[in-house]
């Protein structure tokens, strides 16, 4: 029976691993995110501030400003692609840390029924034992 309690328990240990690295999965996942979110609205406010000069500009100053306004916005929608495809990272991977999270807990019960079974199985032998030789068993250990 200690067998099956020693079994269960490294399967927690085993379960509790694939748990916290399904988190840390996670969090890597969700600072992608910010970091691609704050790189757009870096992005959005370099190209808004673009044009706030209101001063007269020569043709080719003004198409240069136009060139690289097209090239921030082309960059904005790439970004706009990248955080679509990493807020669906994070949906998978959280989907994979309640996995996870579900298998760990399942190991948790099994553990602990593995656990009361011994128990049980102790004291189902204990009272087996006829008092008078439960009697001499404690007094030969004191």
């Amino acid at each position: 029976m200690s067998r099956l309690v020693s079994s269960r328990k490294r399967l927690l240990r085993v379960r509790h691993v694939q748990h916290s690295q399904a988190v840390a999965e996670v969090m890597r996942a969700r600072d992608e995110v910010s970091q691609l979110s704050h790189n757009a609205d870096r992005i959005s406010r370099v190209r808004a501030e673009l044009f706030e000069t209101a001063e007269h500009t020569t043709g080719a100053a003004f198409a240069a400003q136009r060139e690289l306004a097209t090239r921030l916005e082309r960059a904005g929608r790439q970004i706009d692609g990248a955080i679509y495809d990493a807020r669906r990272r994070v949906d998978e991977t959280d989907a994979r840390r309640l996995h996870a999270d579900r298998d760990r807990e399942v190991a948790e019960r099994l553990t602990e029924q593995a656990k009361a079974a011994r128990e049980a199985a102790a004291e189902a032998r204990l009272s087996a034992i006829p008092r008078y030789r439960r009697m001499q068993s404690k007094e030969t250990s004191a």
